[in-house]
């Protein structure tokens, strides 16, 4: 069993979980929205975005972004999917970040796309 993230309980009052593919785009969305130093025991885990929502929006921190996460996926998920595509978006005062994977067991195509306001500036 998978543990649904973020934590949640179900319907019966009972801890949620997730399918292998859900509990794969789970930890792709942890990685993103962690930042390094964060985890206690793995202080390199995670991407910087929201050490940066604060930033200006800009193209340049986007493409700063874009190969942070896709560093950060391969480095910690590629034993689990191929990373096929990774795009950060800032537009106006959001980021989105997408990322396009193949997970490496089923074959199976996936996309995950997750939304973080910035500051606009």
């Amino acid at each position: 069993m998978n543990i649904a993230y973020p934590f949640q309980f179900n319907s019966t009052g009972r801890t949620a979980s997730a399918d292998d593919a859900g509990h794969i785009r789970d930890m792709i969305e942890e990685l993103v929205l962690t930042s390094p130093g964060e985890r206690l025991n793995r202080p390199e885990l995670g991407s910087g975005l929201l050490g940066l929502v604060f930033s200006p929006t800009s193209p340049e921190l986007a493409t700063a972004l874009q190969f942070a996460i896709q560093a950060a996926i391969q480095r910690w998920l590629g034993d689990l999917i191929d990373v096929q595509r990774v795009e950060v978006n800032s537009v106006d005062s959001t980021v989105t970040v997408l990322v396009q994977y193949v997970i490496r067991l089923t074959q199976e195509l996936r996309t995950a796309t997750f939304t973080r306001p910035g500051n606009a500036g």
